[in-house]
C-alpha cells in the first residue's frame, strides 16, 4: 500500500510538474501577443489623427484658395512617391499584399525575404508617405497601411525575442498582427478576426484563435482607450424599412460590385504597363500627371473627390442631403485610381467604401427612397464594392456592420456582399489583392522559386 502510495504521490508531483510548465510556456509564448498588440493600438491611434490632421490641411487648402491644389497635390504626390522609391519600395500601395505575401513567405527556406515586406522602415515610411498623400488630397485610406504597420510591429517583437523563449510562429504572428491592425484602424474587433480567416490565410483557426483573439481584443481597447469607445460612421437610422427593400439592395449589389471589381482591374492594368517604364523620368512625369487630373477633378468639377471620402458617407448617412450627382460614384472610382498607381503608399479600404456609398446615394436618389432606406442601400453600396474589389463578403459586411452598430440589417449586408462577389467574377475571377500579392511575392523571391509565385497555388512550405 505504501508502495501504491508513493506511485501516486509521484505521479502527482510529476502531473503538477508538467502541468505548471505548460502553464508557463502558454503565458510566454502569449506575452509576445500582449506587448506587440499594445504598441499597434497606440501606433494606429497616433497614424489616425496624424491622418485626419492632413486632410484637414487639404480642408484648409480648399477653402483658402482652391487653385493651390494645382501646386500642392503634384509637389505631394512626388514627395510621396519618392520617399518609398528611395527608402521602401515594399512600402507603396495599401500594405495588405505585402502582409499576404508574407504569411506565404514565413517559412525558414525564406524567412530573411520577409524583411522585405515588414520592417521598421517600412512602418515609418509607409505612415509618412502616405501622411504627404493625404495632405495633397489622395484618394486613399491609412486601414491598409495600418494592416503592414501593425504586421511589421508584430514581426519585429518576434525577432527581438531572445534564443531561449518558446518558440512563436512567424505565420502566425504576422496574421494576428494583421487582424489587430484593421481592428484598431476602423474599431472593428469581429471584422479583424474575420478579415484574417477570410483573406489572410486558409489555416484552421484553431491552430492560432488564442492569441488572434487576445491581440484583436488589446489593440482594439487600446485604440479605444485613447480614442474612446467611437464608431467610424455612427448610428444611421435604418428603422421602417419597406418590404420591397431587399430587391432594392440586390440590385445595388450588382452595379457596385462590378465597378469595384472594374475599378481594381484597371488598376491592375495600369501598374502593369507602369512595370516597363525603365526610366525615373517616365515614373516622375506620371506622378505629376495624376495628381494634376486628381486636382482638375476637384477644381473643375467636385472637391468632393478628394481624400478618403469619409465625409462623403457621413453625408448621405446623416444629413438631409442624401443623394448624389449621377458622375459622382466616377469620381470616385477615378480618384483612387489615379493615387494608388503613383506608387506612394495609401489604401484603398476607405475610398472603396466611400464609392459605394456613393452609388447606393445615387441609385436611391434616382428611386426616390425614403431616408431610411436609402441609408440602407448606402450601406450596401459600401459593402458590395469592397466586396468586388477584395473577394471577402463576410469581412465587408461585419465591416461595415460594426462601424454603424446595425445589427438589424445584417442579412442584408451579407446579401450585397454575396452577390456582389458573384458578379465581380465577370471581370476578374481573383481578387484585387490576390494579383498583388503575387507580385510582391515575385520582387521579394526574384527568380529563386518559380513555383512559389505561381499565382493561385498553395505551394510554401510549412513552417518547422
Amino acid at each position: 500500500m505504501k508502495f501504491i502510495g508513493s506511485l501516486r504521490y509521484l505521479g502527482k508531483r510529476t502531473f503538477d510538474r508538467i502541468r505548471n510548465e505548460r502553464l508557463k510556456n502558454n503565458l510566454l509564448q502569449a506575452i509576445p501577443f500582449w506587448i506587440a498588440s499594445l504598441f499597434t493600438g497606440v501606433v494606429a491611434v497616433i497614424y489616425a489623427r496624424l491622418f485626419a490632421f492632413a486632410e484637414k490641411g487639404t480642408a484648409y487648402i480648399i477653402h483658402w484658395h482652391l487653385w493651390l491644389l494645382f501646386i500642392v497635390t503634384p509637389v505631394c504626390f512626388l514627395v510621396a512617391w519618392w520617399l518609398v522609391r528611395r527608402f521602401a519600395p515594399f512600402a507603396r500601395g495599401s500594405g495588405i499584399p505585402q502582409v499576404m505575401a508574407s504569411i506565404e513567405l514565413a517559412t525558414p527556406k525564406y524567412n530573411d525575404k520577409v524583411n522585405k515586406l515588414l520592417s521598421l522602415r517600412i512602418l515609418f515610411i509607409k505612415i509618412l508617405s502616405s501622411l504627404i498623400m493625404a495632405l495633397g488630397g489622395g484618394i486613399i485610406g491609412r486601414e491598409g497601411p495600418t494592416i503592414q504597420v501593425a504586421g511589421s510591429i508584430f514581426r519585429k517583437v518576434n525577432e527581438w525575442l531572445p534564443k531561449w523563449w518558446p518558440k512563436i510562429s512567424k505565420r502566425n504572428m504576422i496574421m494576428t498582427g494583421a487582424a489587430a491592425g484593421l481592428a484598431a484602424a476602423f474599431n472593428t474587433p469581429l471584422g479583424g478576426i474575420v478579415f484574417a480567416v477570410e483573406e489572410l490565410t486558409r489555416t484552421h483557426i484553431s491552430y492560432f484563435k488564442t492569441a488572434l483573439f487576445t491581440a484583436v481584443i488589446i489593440a482594439g481597447l487600446t485604440a479605444q482607450g485613447l480614442l474612446g469607445p467611437y464608431l467610424y460612421l455612427g448610428y444611421p437610422d435604418v428603422s421602417h424599412l419597406s418590404g420591397s427593400i431587399f430587391l432594392v439592395v440586390a440590385l445595388v449589389a450588382i452595379p457596385a460590385g462590378l465597378a469595384g471589381a472594374g475599378m481594381a482591374k484597371c488598376m491592375l492594368k495600369l501598374l502593369q504597363w507602369k512595370a516597363a517604364f525603365t526610366f525615373t523620368r517616365q515614373h516622375i512625369f506620371y506622378v505629376v500627371v495624376c495628381a494634376l487630373l486628381v486636382a482638375g477633378l476637384a477644381f473643375f468639377v467636385d472637391e468632393r473627390v478628394l481624400g478618403s471620402g469619409k465625409e462623403l458617407m457621413t453625408t448621405s448617412l446623416f444629413s438631409g442631403d442624401k443623394y448624389n450627382s449621377w458622375y459622382m460614384p466616377l469620381l470616385r472610382c477615378a480618384g483612387p485610381l489615379f493615387s494608388f498607381t503613383t506608387g506612394a503608399s495609401g489604401g484603398v479600404f476607405a475610398p472603396a467604401l466611400s464609392a459605394g456609398a456613393s452609388v447606393g446615394a445615387t441609385i436611391s436618389g434616382w428611386m426616390h427612397l425614403s431616408a431610411t432606406d436609402t441609408n440602407l442601400v448606402v450601406l450596401a453600396g459600401m459593402v458590395a464594392f469592397l466586396s468586388g474589389v477584395t473577394r471577402t463578403p463576410f469581412t465587408s459586411a461585419i465591416l461595415v456592420l460594426e462601424m454603424t452598430d446595425r445589427h438589424n440589417v445584417i442579412f442584408h449586408l451579407m446579401l450585397a456582399g454575396m452577390i456582389s462577389s458573384l458578379v465581380a467574377i465577370l471581370i476578374d475571377k481573383h481578387s484585387f489583392y490576390d494579383h498583388l500579392k503575387y507580385q510582391y511575392l515575385r520582387e521579394a523571391v526574384g527568380g529563386e522559386d518559380e513555383a512559389l509565385t505561381r499565382p493561385y497555388e498553395k505551394t510554401a512550405e510549412p513552417e518547422e
